[in-house]
């Protein structure tokens, strides 16, 4: 009867944070994850024309995907014409490269992501993708997990172990072979290297396939919240490899806190790895139509902190300053006008 009373304390709270972050207002606009024939094209469409925009979010695990379905919805309550549906995809590179192709109109993507489709590197090299953005949205925080029995401390403490660095084509991947390298840990040879998404990750963590995991998204992540409700999950203090990942790669790696009660049992702040996430399109889209999408998400932010609350770092004021990739012709008029 305890057995049965915990399990169902446990499957209660993932219902309720299910419930918090995946409210009913968008889940009409969790839709196809391709856009329909009567899609706007990978240039975003002209303004007036009407039509379907696709945005590339992430895994339903995340704070992408959620939010993505909050911005479709406020798109299609606010540009007449206009209809938006979300993608479940690995998230920011995959996102990019749909962007590209046409496959999406939008796409939410991570600092170090956009830096590199910009300039042609990485997971882009030789390959720049002609993007921009509509507005620096939120934080990602790259928060590395693992559970109490598994004797894990820092991430040196990794070596050896089964770890996942995030799903295929993503953000977190970037990032956590670049913080395992930075700890002197060699990510092809030095782990046992599992690449899942955030649900995955913490579904591994309870079966105890894997030992530990990286994960980059906003605060609270809704998948994290689950496991922070079992009681015995551990977040990794990784703030002091953000200055090494700076000097290397760029000045979009900040150490910032993961606030003392973000998730159940944390009474602590956990330094971290924070990144800007990035709002982009295809710089083919109609500038009219930049700034009806960016103007509509952006005067209805309150709409959108109820969706997911990483919606509270919306900020029009300095949303338009982004170093590492052009604001798009509209998103800037739009901030000019508000004072970015």
């Amino acid at each position: 009867m305890i057995a049965m009373n915990i399990t169902a304390r446990r499957r209660m709270r993932r219902l309720c944070a299910a419930a918090v972050l995946v409210p009913a207002v968008f889940l009409s606009a969790c839709g196809s994850p391709a856009p329909s024939s009567g899609g706007v094209g990978g240039g975003g469409g002209t303004a007036g024309q009407g039509g379907m925009l696709s945005i590339a979010t992430g895994g339903t695990g995340g704070v992408y995907y959620p939010l993505g379905g909050g911005f479709a919805t406020v798109i299609r309550d606010n540009i007449k014409g206009y209809d938006a549906t979300v993608q479940e995809t690995n998230a920011s590179v995959d996102n990019m490269l749909l962007l590209e192709n046409g496959s999406a109109q939008l796409a939410f993507s991570v600092g170090d992501v956009v830096s590199d489709a910009v300039k042609g590197e990485g997971k882009f090299a030789g390959k720049p993708q002609e993007v921009c953005s509509l507005g620096n949205i939120y934080n990602n925080f790259m928060q590395a997990v693992t559970v109490n029995d598994k004797g894990i401390q820092n991430v040196k403490d990794m070596a050896g172990k089964v770890i996942s660095v995030g799903a295929p084509s993503s953000a977190t991947e970037v990032a956590a072979l670049r913080i395992l390298e930075a700890a002197g840990i060699d990510p092809k040879s030095g782990i046992q290297r599992r690449q899942l998404g955030a649900a995955e990750t913490v579904a591994a963590l309870r079966d105890g396939t894997i030992d530990a995991g990286f994960w980059s998204g906003g605060l609270p992540t809704g998948a994290l919240i689950d496991l922070a409700g079992d009681g015995d999950m551990k977040l990794l203090s990784i703030g002091e490899y953000a200055k090494p990942l700076a000097e290397k790669y760029g000045a979009y790696y900040v150490e910032q806190d993961i606030p003392a009660n973000t998730y159940e049992g944390q009474t602590e702040a956990v330094p971290a790895i924070a990144s800007p996430n990035i709002l982009v399109a295809s710089k083919k889209m109609d500038k009219q139509l930049q700034q009806d999408i960016t103007t509509a998400l952006f005067d209805n932010k309150e709409a959108l902190i109820k969706v997911h609350p990483a919606a509270g770092e919306m900020d029009k004021a300095t949303a338009g300053k982004v170093e590492f990739v052009d604001a798009c012709p509209g998103s800037k008029a739009y901030f000019d006008k508000s004072g970015s």
